[in-house]
């Protein structure tokens, strides 16, 4: 993937835990390299297809220096949220911060942290059973795209559905969702978790009626067996209900372990089960 790099760019600061760092301030090195397809404005020869890096520096320097940090681990996360969530063209960044003037009291050329982000592509899937079904998909979903590290760009039709497990409660609600995120799979889980409860979602029976249920089904190409978030979601490709409204977003993903596409998943579901 293309790259445009800015390498050892030079900022006072006042970062630092000590109290003298944050009222003398000291010199930073921040090194930016940036990841975003530049055949376009290489082919159009125009400034808006790509990535000012002189307004980028500018601005970067002037977020750099808004606010002060203990820890440059801080700093370098907050400057590389800055660019992701500013600049659409970049796909990933990668932060170097050097502090050359670290007080160790060592003889060392510097101190550097470095942290590679980048966005995520997440699908989900949600669901309701109790009062307003409709309106807690929508309220659920409005809270997901609120949040400043997520971006819902796709969302599909809602789907009246038969419950599966405890069957004595009402029919469900579901829909999925294609949401951009920066977070991580656990903070994106805890989120999740928050906003269930945020619209009062009681746990008392497994499988049991809800206001609301979150699910993450797939993450980028993530195969994970965390207990807290296993990735994929381990019965999705069971699930008609859950597969129907991932094929109204994009019918040809492929599963990560099964390798199979949705649709086929889906055609090969429908054999066997209905909505």
């Amino acid at each position: 993937m293309d790259k445009i790099t800015i390498e050892d760019l030079e900022i006072f600061a006042n970062h630092g835990v000590l109290g003298e760092e944050k009222v003398l301030g000291q010199k930073f090195l921040l090194s930016l390299y940036l990841t975003l397809d530049l055949r376009k404005p290489g082919l159009s020869k125009t400034l808006s297809d790509t990535v000012n890096y002189a307004e980028l520096s500018d601005r970067v320097e002037e977020e750099f220096q808004r606010e002060n940090f203990d820890l440059i681990e801080t700093a370098a996360e907050k400057v590389a949220e800055f660019i992701l969530l500013n600049y659409d063209l970049i796909q990933s960044v990668k932060v170097i911060l050097k502090k050359p003037w670290a007080p160790v009291k060592k003889h060392l050329k510097y101190v550097s942290v470095e942290i590679e982000r980048s966005w995520h592509t997440v699908y989900i899937g949600l669901g309701s059973n109790i009062a307003d079904k409709s309106q807690n998909l929508k309220d659920a979903l409005k809270i997901i795209d609120d949040n400043y590290l997520c971006k819902i760009t796709k969302t599909s039709n809602f789907y009246t559905t038969r419950p599966v497990g405890y069957l004595n409660q009402d029919n469900f609600l579901n829909c999925a969702a294609e949401v951009k995120t920066l977070m991580t799979p656990n903070e994106l889980m805890d989120f999740f978790l928050e906003t269930e409860k945020s619209l009062k979602r009681e746990r008392k029976i497994h499988w049991g009626p809800r206001t609301i249920d979150i699910d993450i089904l797939l993450y980028d190409d993530l195969v994970t067996y965390d207990p807290h978030c296993t990735i994929p979601h381990p019965r999705m490709a069971e699930r008609l209900f859950v597969i129907t409204p991932l094929c109204d977003i994009n019918p040809y993903l492929v599963h990560p372990i099964s390798n199979k596409r949705l649709i086929n998943i889906k055609n090969v579901l429908s054999k066997t089960q209905s909505l």
